[in-house]
């Protein structure tokens, strides 16, 4: 039977990886290692702790070059964030990129610091869902927006629900600037409802959902009506001051009293015919507001609709009666009754037996194994599980980015290179995953949508991209300098006007010799590799047949059982053209097209967490 019991015990290899890879983003043998024999309470409480920010302010190291708009032609906008003089008019240019490199810098502290409320962050994005390239404001706002978030997440979601009305992204993504009392927008109104809080039920008569009906659509946009964007973001909330960023609040909207519908407004009976009070006064529309969300969250149902995203999230994409009964139902109990705070049902359910399918007879059959890595998971993991070398953005940027004899040399400039180039135009372009930026406000498909749910992260449209994901990092022609061996291969060969073919380079850089040396107890023997590589990459053993299959990547059919044995020890003894020569035999092995590790990286196995 399905059971929040807790699982005091201390956690074995195989269930410290299922909790770690759900928990977070990183994931690497140290931390495996680190975390293995310690009970699921003693490493949430760990990763449970907050750090200061490795990258502190974002920044576009780029010159904008002399065909901009006039206004900020040939200037390098940089730290534009961290401007005492900066006005969020004043920089209209390259507003593309600056959104990119706001979401790259949340990934890469979310990748170094690793902690809980990175995911939980993230979670909340997919819930209160804008889109940072399609009509949700500046870069700036996006900046707060992503803040918000990180904000609350340790804390009442409910209170952000709130807030998140004021966000001037949120504001301009879904027009709930434009709602006026005598030309009502209820776009904002209508995804409230639906997505951001209690969620539809049951349709059960035209226009009534059973949680909330049209009639209250109409009423809410009423409660939501002359809330106005600040496009110059000099007004923030004195409730959400976060150091070092906001030490006076994070930038919000404002209530334009002339324009709210100041009458009361009637709830139907999916609400008891509530009445609110309309407020003609800032202070009394705020209690409006206020008086609305205490409404919505009083449902139970509201409180089910978030822990059922929870657990899509965290364990698995669809259960049954059971689970709804004993999982889903206790935590939307205690979520509603610690005023809404994520985290702690969050701990809860990851502390919990059933979290570690060992609440009934067959501990192998439900979780583990039984979500398909989004994107961003699975880029985040392969980087920190083979160690790759990324550029370092918390370098401090040089004057003329775009010159590339001082950019290249610098790894803030690389980092830009890195992120805004591979990752965020390449990678999660043609892996389904436009980042922060999805499709429609319900978010990413594989988020909500039956009955692919995760399944949609693998399909025809998006595996060859993971596929070269692995390829690119380890590899090929760029071995003759200091700026890394990667190269995009998911882009694909590139033809210059001279007509010479070539990969454009990433900027990382993987030692295939060293990542093995580092992670496996006996390199020189092949079969002591593929059982260590297996078991920190998948997250189930594998059998014997699955093991000799990724052995003959490293011994042939045709070649002796030792030939790997011989290589590896001329590589560590030898000299000269012996060392020099078993060096290339062992990285053809381990990392060429057809190594063992694009091999293993690319199987079914490691798509799985």
């Amino acid at each position: 039977m399905a059971s929040l019991i807790e699982h005091n015990q201390p956690l074995d290899k195989r269930l410290t990886k299922h909790l770690l890879r759900r928990a977070c983003f990183q994931y690497s043998k140290t931390q495996l290692d680190n975390m293995t024999g310690k009970t699921p309470a003693q490493i949430l409480l760990i990763l449970n702790q907050s750090s200061p920010f490795a990258w502190i302010w974002p920044n576009d190291p780029v010159t904008n070059g002399s065909g901009a708009n006039p206004s900020c032609a040939n200037n390098q906008d940089g730290y534009w964030l961290n401007d005492q003089n900066w006005q969020n008019n004043s920089y209209p240019c390259r507003q593309g990129p600056k959104r990119a490199m706001v979401a790259g810098w949340w990934w890469y502290n979310a990748l170094k610091q690793n902690a809980l409320i990175d995911k939980l962050t993230w979670f909340l994005f997919t819930t209160f869902t804008t889109a940072k390239d399609d009509g949700s404001g500046k870069a700036g706002h996006f900046f707060d927006y992503i803040n918000l978030l990180q904000f609350y997440a340790g804390k009442s979601v409910k209170d952000l629900a709130r807030k998140i009305t004021f966000d001037n992204a949120m504001l301009y993504y879904l027009d709930n600037g434009d709602n006026n009392k005598n030309s009502p927008n209820e776009n904002y109104a209508r995804e409230f409802l639906e997505l951001f809080t209690i969620g539809k039920g049951p349709q059960v008569a035209d226009g009534d959902y059973t949680n909330y009906t049209e009639h209250d659509v109409v009423q809410a946009a009423k409660v939501f009506s002359g809330i106005k964007l600040k496009n110059n973001r000099d007004t923030v909330d004195s409730d959400t001051i976060k150091l070092p960023h906001y030490p006076s609040g994070i930038p919000m909207g404002y209530i334009n009293v002339n324009k709210h519908d100041t009458g009361n407004k009637t709830f139907s009976h999916a609400f008891n015919s509530q009445t609110i009070s309309g407020g003609n006064t800032t202070s009394a529309i705020n209690t409006e507001l206020d008086d609305f969300v205490d409404m919505v969250f009083d449902q139970l149902e509201t409180a089910k609709n978030y822990v059922r995203k929870i657990y899509r999230m965290y364990v698995r994409s669809e259960w049954n009666q059971d689970v709804e009964d004993g999982i889903i139902t206790p935590l939307a109990q205690q979520l509603k009754t610690n005023g809404y705070n994520l985290m702690d049902i969050l701990q809860t359910l990851l502390k919990s037996k059933h979290f570690y399918d060992l609440d009934d007879s067959d501990s192998t059959n439900e979780n583990i194994g039984g979500i398909i890595k989004s994107p961003l998971q699975f880029l985040s993991e392969l980087i920190t599980i083979l160690d790759v070398r990324i550029p370092n953005p918390e370098t401090t940027q040089v004057a003329e980015g775009t010159n590339q004899t001082n950019g290249k040399n610098n790894e803030n400039y690389r980092f830009y290179l890195f992120w805004w180039q591979f990752c965020h135009n390449t990678f999660f372009t043609f892996s389904g995953m436009n980042i922060f930026s999805p499709a429609t406000v319900a978010g990413y498909p594989a988020d909500y949508q039956p009955p692919a749910y995760d399944k949609a992260w693998f399909n025809s449209n998006n595996i060859i991209a993971r596929y070269n994901t692995i390829l690119s990092f380890i590899g090929g022609t760029y071995n003759n300098d200091n700026y890394g061996n990667g190269q995009n291969r998911i882009q694909g060969i590139q033809t210059t006007n001279s007509g010479s073919q070539y990969y454009s380079r990433i900027w990382t850089d993987f030692d295939a010799i060293n990542f093995i040396e580092n992670c496996i107890s006996d390199p020189s023997e092949a079969t002591k590799i593929v059982e260590e590589l297996s078991g920190l990459f998948y997250p189930e053993d594998i059998d014997a047949n699955r093991t000799a299959y990724f052995i003959k990547f490293l011994i042939q059919d045709n070649e002796p059982n030792y030939v790997w044995y011989d290589a590896w020890t001329a590589y560590k003894t030898g000299s000269g053209n012996d060392q020099e020569n078993a060096a290339i035999f062992i990285k053809n092995r381990l990392s060429g097209q057809d190594g063992l590790l694009p091999k293993m990286i690319n199987a079914a196995e490691f798509q799985l967490m």
